[in-house]
Parts: C-alpha cells; sequence; structure tokens
C-alpha cells in the first residue's frame, strides 16, 4: 500500500510538471465601453496584415499582397458579451486558422454594422446602409474598429487572443458648392417605398459658364456614369497641389498603365489626376467649348457603391427613379431642354450604365458612349459563359480541370482566378452582400429568393452555375440578347445613338462580350445600328477609344472628348423647332 501511495504521489508530480496541451488558435472580440447601447447586426472581421505602414482593413483586396481576413456573421451581438472567430470560420486567402502560417502580423478587428430593411415586397433583410463612403466596408463611418496590435500567432500554440472594438469610424464631411458645382441630395419616392424608409440619391452638377448670366437659355443634360464619388470625377476647380510629387511619366507607363497601382501616387498620378481636373475647368469655362449640364449621380445603396442605373428585384427601381424623377428635377431646377438633348458616357460600371440606361429607355436618352463596359453578353461573363458553362471556377475535360482566369495583366498574364476573387467575396460577406463587383452583379441581376436576398447565380464555394437563375439575367438583363430579342421595337429608337470602346486585352475580359455584341450587330437589320465600335490594340482596362495616350491619362480626358461628340449628335438629330440656340453663346 505504502509502495502505491508513493507511485501515486510520483505520478501526480510528473502529470503537473508537463506542459498544458496546447489549445486551438482563436480569436475573442469585444466591443468596448460606451460604443454600443443595443444589439449589433453586421459582418465581424479579423484582419492580419504583414506589413504594418497601413491599418490591416486597408491592406485586404484581390492581389498576391492581400492581407489575411476571417469573417463571421454576428446577430444581435450583445456589446457586452465576446464574439469568436475561431476554426470553423472562413477565410481568405488562406481558408482556416489552422492553415494560417505563424509568424508576426499586425491584427486588427472590424465590425462592418448592418440594419434592418423591411421592404415593400414584404421581405426583411439586414444590410449595410450607405453612410458617404461609397459602401466600403473599410471605411464605413459608425463601423467598429479595433487598434491594431503586433502579435506573433502561431495556429498550434497562441490559443485565445483577445482583441477590443475600441473606436467607430468618424463621419464624413460633405464637400461644399461653389459659383460651378452645386451638390444635390434628393429623396426619391420610389426607392423610399421599396427600402420602407426614406432613400436619397445625389447629382453631382456642373453649371455651365454663363448659366446665371442667360437665365432664359436652357441646356443640354450630360450624364457621366461612373462609380461613387464624393465630388465630380474629372474636374477641379483649382490649380492643383503643387506639393504633390509632380508626374513621371515613364514610371507611370511602367507601373500604373491603367490609372491603379500601389506606387501611383507616390511616381506623381495624383498631381496629374488634379492637373487634368484644373484644364477641364479651363476648357469648360472657356471660349468654343459646349455649353451643357454635366451630372454625376450618386446612387450608393446598401449592396455597392451604385445601382447599375436599372430597375432590380433586390437593389430597387433605380432605374425609373434616375430617369422619371431625379433627371426631371435637375432639368427643371437647372434649366435642361429634354429628352432630345440628354446624353450618357460613363466606362466600365458606368459603360454598362450608359448603354443599359439607352436600352431600357430609348425615348429618354438620345446618345450612349460606353467604355469597356461590364459583360453585356452572358456568354462572356468575363471569363464565364453563364449558358453553356457548368462551373464558373473551372473548364474541365475527362482527366483535368483548369482554373478561369477573371483578371490578366495588359500583356496578358493571370493576375487572380474567378473562385479567388468570389471567395473573397464570401468572406466579405454573405447574401451577396459583401459590396464587391461579382455580388453587385448578382444583385442587381437575380430574382428575389425566399429568404429576401438575391438567388446565387452560382454556388460561392463550388462554382456550380443555376441554369434556372442564368435563365433570368439572360431575359432580363443580359443586353445583347435584349438587343436582339426586342430589336423590332428598339431598332429604330437605338440606330445611330450607341458607340462602345474597349481595350482588346481589356484587364477583366470585357472584350469578349463586347466582341459578341458587334457579331450581333451585324446581323440586324431594319434598320442597321449604326453603332460605332473601337477596340484599343493591346490595351486594358479601361481602354476609351484614345489610340494617342495611355489609358492612366485617356481616362482623365473623358469629359472634354466625348461632350462634344454627344452634343454634334443632338444638333443632328434634333427635332422640329427644337431649341438649338439659346444655350450655343
Amino acid at each position: 500500500m505504502r509502495r502505491m501511495t508513493r507511485l501515486t504521489w510520483v505520478l501526480s508530480l510528473l502529470l503537473a510538471a508537463a506542459p498544458a496541451a496546447a489549445k486551438p488558435l482563436r480569436f475573442e472580440v469585444r466591443v468596448g465601453a460606451g460604443l454600443a447601447q443595443a444589439p449589433l447586426d453586421g459582418r465581424l472581421f479579423v484582419i492580419l496584415a504583414a506589413g504594418d505602414k497601413l491599418e490591416p482593413r486597408e491592406q485586404v483586396g484581390g492581389g498576391d499582397a492581400t492581407a489575411q481576413i476571417f469573417g463571421v456573421d454576428v446577430d444581435g451581438w450583445a456589446p457586452g458579451n465576446p464574439a469568436a472567430v475561431d476554426g470553423n470560420v472562413l477565410g481568405f486567402p488562406v481558408p482556416s486558422l489552422a492553415q494560417l502560417p505563424p509568424g508576426e502580423y499586425s491584427v486588427q478587428a472590424v465590425l462592418h454594422r448592418y440594419e434592418t430593411f423591411r421592404r415593400s415586397d414584404g421581405h426583411t433583410v439586414k444590410l449595410p446602409l450607405d453612410r458617404g463612403e461609397g459602401q466600403h466596408w473599410n471605411l464605413a463611418p459608425g463601423n467598429l474598429v479595433s487598434t491594431p496590435k503586433r502579435l506573433r500567432v502561431d495556429p498550434a500554440a497562441s490559443g485565445t487572443i483577445a482583441l477590443t472594438l475600441d473606436r467607430a469610424l468618424p463621419p464624413i464631411a460633405p464637400p461644399a458648392d461653389t459659383p460651378y458645382l452645386r451638390h444635390v441630395r434628393f429623396k426619391s419616392e420610389l426607392l423610399s417605398k421599396f427600402w420602407g424608409r426614406d432613400t436619397y440619391m445625389g447629382a453631382l452638377v456642373l453649371l455651365p459658364e454663363g448659366w446665371e448670366a442667360h437665365p432664359r437659355a436652357r441646356y443640354p443634360l450630360i450624364i457621366y456614369h461612373s462609380h461613387f464619388s464624393a465630388d465630380l470625377q474629372g474636374y477641379r476647380g483649382a490649380p492643383p497641389d503643387d506639393k504633390l510629387p509632380p508626374p513621371d511619366a515613364e514610371g507611370l507607363r511602367r507601373e500604373c498603365s491603367n490609372g491603379h497601382g500601389r506606387r501611383c501616387d507616390e511616381l506623381g498620378y495624383k498631381r496629374m489626376v488634379q492637373e487634368a481636373g484644373w484644364r477641364f475647368h479651363q476648357t469648360w469655362t472657356g471660349p468654343g467649348f459646349p455649353r451643357v449640364i454635366l451630372v454625376q449621380i450618386q446612387h450608393a445603396n446598401p449592396y455597392y457603391d451604385d445601382s447599375y442605373a436599372v430597375n432590380s428585384e433586390n437593389v430597387g427601381p433605380y432605374g425609373d427613379a434616375i430617369t422619371h424623377e431625379l433627371v426631371p428635377y435637375v432639368e427643371e431646377t437647372y434649366r435642361g431642354l429634354g429628352a432630345w438633348a440628354r446624353g450618357m458616357y460613363g466606362g466600365s460600371t458606368g459603360g454598362w450604365e450608359a448603354l443599359a440606361a439607352q436600352v431600357f429607355y430609348p425615348d429618354e436618352y438620345n446618345g450612349a458612349i460606353a467604355n469597356c463596359p461590364d459583360p453585356i453578353d452572358f456568354r462572356a461573363y468575363t471569363s464565364v459563359d453563364i449558358y453553356a458553362d457548368a462551373n464558373a471556377y473551372y473548364s474541365s475535360g475527362p482527366f483535368r480541370r483548369t482554373p478561369r482566369a477573371a483578371t490578366r495583366t495588359d500583356d496578358g498574364l493571370t493576375r487572380g482566378t474567378v473562385e479567388q476573387d468570389n471567395l473573397l467575396e464570401l468572406v466579405l460577406g454573405t447574401r451577396s452582400r459583401s459590396g464587391e463587383q461579382y455580388d453587385i452583379w448578382e444583385a442587381v441581376y437575380s430574382p428575389v429568393g425566399a429568404d429576401g436576398y438575391p438567388r446565387r447565380i452560382w454556388d460561392k464555394r463550388t462554382g456550380a452555375i443555376d441554369r434556372e437563375v442564368a435563365a433570368y439575367w439572360r431575359d432580363h438583363y443580359d443586353l445583347g440578347h435584349i438587343l436582339t430579342r426586342d430589336w423590332a421595337r428598339l431598332g429604330p429608337k437605338l440606330a445611330g445613338k450607341l458607340r462602345i470602346n474597349v481595350g482588346a486585352m481589356d484587364s477583366f475580359f470585357l472584350d469578349r462580350a463586347v466582341r459578341l455584341m458587334e457579331e450581333r450587330f451585324r446581323r440586324l437589320e431594319n434598320p442597321k445600328p449604326d453603332a460605332k465600335f473601337d477596340y484599343g490594340a493591346r490595351d486594358g482596362h479601361c481602354w476609351s477609344g484614345d489610340h494617342e495616350h495611355m489609358n492612366f491619362e485617356s481616362r482623365l480626358t473623358y469629359h472634354a472628348r466625348f461632350i462634344p461628340v454627344l452634343v454634334d449628335h443632338f444638333l443632328r438629330s434634333a427635332p422640329a423647332r427644337a431649341d438649338t440656340t439659346s444655350w450655343r453663346y
């Protein structure tokens, strides 16, 4: 018995001296005192970044240099309770905490806050309201963030890491009006009814030189479709900031060919943008330039930084709200001429919007210039044919499958895949709530699902395409299909009104859909479409018909190039007794 007692005592000492078993890595996030008085809904992120020059929330993106991000929905999260991000939570690019490479990281938590909408269609949904930032989760005022910590993280040994959301991102101050530029905030009755709450759009209105001195003049209206911007893109009413580094033309050609890149600003691109905006102000106010009203619409919504300017089961009746509410209000307030003297242009999303608005409202607009438009034929939905392909992520044969590219460099090298882009979006938000590209296409084009959110065009995890949803997309939003199907009705109203420009090496493969559209147009008769197509030989996104300059330069000259083209079309097609003189001073 004494020997047994001694053995037990020795064993207990050995067990007490043994190291405790390592616990799996998890993050425990709390809300700091005073930051929330009621339960919270939203998407909770934990982000790990290798570098710390920027906060981790500012380093998440689609390129190879992206920070690592994990995301989980929180619903009715009581501020006093912790929320866990553990091994069951999906991440990107690394899918799970267990696979995270050990290392030293800058770590941050972010809560992207959702609100409850009780829509007029009977569905109740939780979505992020835009708060003046253009629907960006990492910038949205009121979102809660933690102060970044530099930590050693090891999935095999770190156990639970505590993070505290200790501040809210501040409000964004609206820009002020100037003698030329007005910032309009407009309540839409159509959108307010749909969303079950007061809903507003904005309009950045640039008034022509002499607008006040010619009170009897009425003017053409030019709409510049683009992504959300707090102020009018391509315009600056003051000289450039001489403290900014001057443009390095050769460096920009090499590393900023499309106006986007990590080194653009240090190579002087911000200064170049300001110089171009100031030159346009001088052109706009100088002699000989057409006197028109220029408008950029702000229509950020709970799914994206703009609405795609069409009616949608999920996003709402933005097409009608823009065309039948906002545009007439701007024309009445600032003396517009009406439908015969309305035209549009834009690039990328704005290119699709310009073309779609002209197609869906053929009597309300008189000309559309679409540059590098988002897919206008869904047989080339970037690199996917949603009708013929079984899977969006891979093409496959009997013995192998090949990933589909989503983005490429100007010389054709793959930058990212469709699967990678979509998995990032799934981490950023379930139910099409990422605020990113594929999800807004889905929100605009898809029918409403039984849960009130957009039906998936494909399974985000596997890429399997839903044929029923694809058919709905074809019949309602595939512009190539709609123009072909309805040409007998649309042709007489659209002939001569359409111009499309795209780079032959578009970064998002958007040239493929444009070529399919041109093939369709060659077969259309009674009348001939009389549409103009132009291709940049080796140009990427977003080529706009300028064969003399690179994209990083030509993207800054839309207004100066396209307004005269549209005005010339208005004058050639003006109806009898139209006012073609009061504004030509």
